[in-house]
């Protein structure tokens, strides 16, 4: 078998070249597209939890919060600037996909495909928009994956070590790396891989990744565990989508790149089937094993998507194989179709068109982007609606704010429904003279109302009903409405006056955790 890092005749390969050229175009996109519309609602909120550093909040780990806090104290608190290592996190991901090609036997052809699959993938390149949990959680699995694949073509158990150590990381940002370990563990027990369960590296990896987590889970449990009682209350408001196993892998189908589903699906038949592949089947498995454990328990379609770069790896090695020779022709045609399809599918992921124009191509192209919440979000799908709306609320807000006269303004608090109004006055608050909000949603809850009495109160989101059971006055002083902002987003701003108990008594009866 020709090796996978040269060519025939001895000369080092082509391929990490390509694949790293491939990487840099995947920067650069997402640098020049970061300040095409506004800041996303969950980035004003992991904003405001960079202020408030510590082991643990309600919704997720601890680690959003600290790259938010690099983000805006080493690169500035502009779009680009805190999209910086999202973009970077995505040129990396579309690297270590190429490479794991290579490390799968793939040549130059299937390390370069493996690396555009990646890039070319609409799910991805809206991750890799946004300062979230998401833009990193694609890369941690494959790197993951990447120690997986070197202990078995090096039997090099060491690399357990690694794979621990990520997996720890991976928990610091997203309680869902539990179920890649998971599907892990169950690849190790149905491969030929469970000798590696004999090596201590395994279990070192495995004690690394507890060591690393294991902040989180104490504040967890001095916090009597709050992820799942918000888990919970999700369930119960049925804010999800919930799919049935046809619809939610017609899914994968459309956020992956329908081009790309012959790839990643013959890189599942390439690990099962084949007599190379077959030495990574453990690879399959875990793909396997996570669709199936977020099919049954009727998770978000999105949530596999980080596990589709291995599969991109593998199909791209299939790939290769199959077209070394008589229908070598296949491969350039194959590559223009990826690139004239995710061309056509670019703009209903990430902000390339402006929002008319957008509304005006999505119409002609009849296709929505799949749905994972229930949301009313007006002219444009969730994913944009949510980067409108913000600074002109915290204009409107201001407005209200410094009419007060001084001396009732210096006690007023902004009430928030939700940590996106919430993040957006604190973002954008020192522009418009505004103090930091106060808001029931999530960890803006456990902050508290500070020392806020509740004699003088700017309502965001209220329909002035529960608001007159608790104050002597209620006077509606604006609204907000901007017409690309999700709907639950237009609403009343009330000024309220003397409440008939105190903030810090009725404080624990405010909680929204969903």
């Amino acid at each position: 078998m020709l090796d996978a890092d040269s060519t025939n005749n001895g000369a080092p390969s082509r391929g990490p070249t390509i694949v790293l050229a491939i990487a840099a175009a995947d920067l650069v996109f997402h640098l020049l597209i970061a300040n095409r519309y506004g800041i996303f609602r969950d980035e004003l909120y992991y904003l405001a939890c960079s202020e408030h550093l510590g082991a643990g909040y309600v919704d997720q780990p601890p680690l959003i919060a600290f790259v938010a806090w690099i983000a805006r104290h080493v690169f500035g608190e502009s779009l680009i600037g805190l999209r910086f290592l999202p973009a970077v996190a995505g040129a990396a991901t579309v690297w270590l996909t190429g490479k794991l090609a290579r490390d799968f036997g793939g040549g130059a052809f299937a390390q370069a495909l493996a690396a555009l699959a990646a890039f070319a993938t609409p799910v991805f390149l809206l991750m890799h928009h946004w300062l979230t949990m998401n833009a990193f959680e694609p890369l941690i699995w494959l790197a993951c994956t990447w120690c997986i694949v070197r202990a078995i073509n090096h039997d090099e158990p060491r690399y357990w070590l690694w794979f621990g150590v990520l997996i720890g990381v991976g928990m610091e940002n997203k309680y869902s790396t539990a179920f890649f370990a998971f599907a892990v563990v169950g690849g190790l027990l149905l491969t030929p891989q469970r000798r590696f369960l004999a090596s201590k590296w395994i279990w070192f990896g495995a004690l690394c990744s507890l060591l690393i987590f294991l902040p989180n889970l104490i504040w967890m449990v001095r916090h009597n565990f709050p992820f799942l009682e918000l888990m919970h209350n999700i369930r119960s408001g049925h804010r999800d989508i919930v799919r049935g196993p046809v619809a939610f892998i017609i899914d994968q189908i459309k956020m992956m790149n329908p081009i790309l589903f012959p790839l990643w699906a013959g890189g599942l038949v390439w690990l099962f089937f084949s007599n190379i592949g077959r030495h990574f089947r453990i690879v399959g498995w875990i793909y396997l094993l996570l669709l199936i454990a977020f099919i049954v328990l009727k998770a978000k379609n999105y949530y596999v998507a980080p596990a589709y770069p291995m599969l991109f790896a593998a199909g791209a090695v299939a790939f290769e194989n199959l077209s070394r020779e008589r229908v070598r022709w296949a491969r350039p045609i194959y590559v223009a179709a990826v690139i004239l399809v995710t061309s056509l599918f670019v703009p209903l992921a990430v902000p390339v068109l402006s929002p008319e124009n957008y509304i005006v191509y999505q119409k002609a192209l009849g296709i929505e982007p799949p749905r994972a919440e229930n949301q009313e979000n007006g002219p444009l799908p969730q994913h944009f609606a949510d980067e409108f709306g913000w600074e002109d609320m915290a204009r409107k807000v201001g407005e209200i704010y410094n009419a007060l006269p001084p001396e009732q303004r210096a006690k007023t608090a902004i009430f928030a429904n939700g940590y996106g109004q919430a993040g957006a006055i604190d973002f954008f608050g020192k522009k418009y003279g505004l103090p930091k909000s106060i808001c029931r949603h999530q960890n803006y809850w456990l902050w508290g109302p500070r020392d806020y009495t509740g004699e003088s109160v700017i309502v965001l989101g209220s329909d002035g009903k529960g608001d007159r059971e608790h104050f002597a006055s209620v006077e509606a002083v604006g609204r907000t409405d901007h017409p690309y902002s999700r709907r639950d987003e237009h609403f009343d701003i009330f000024l309220c006056r003397d409440l008939n108990t105190t903030l810090q008594a009725l404080w624990p009866k405010t909680k929204k955790w969903n």
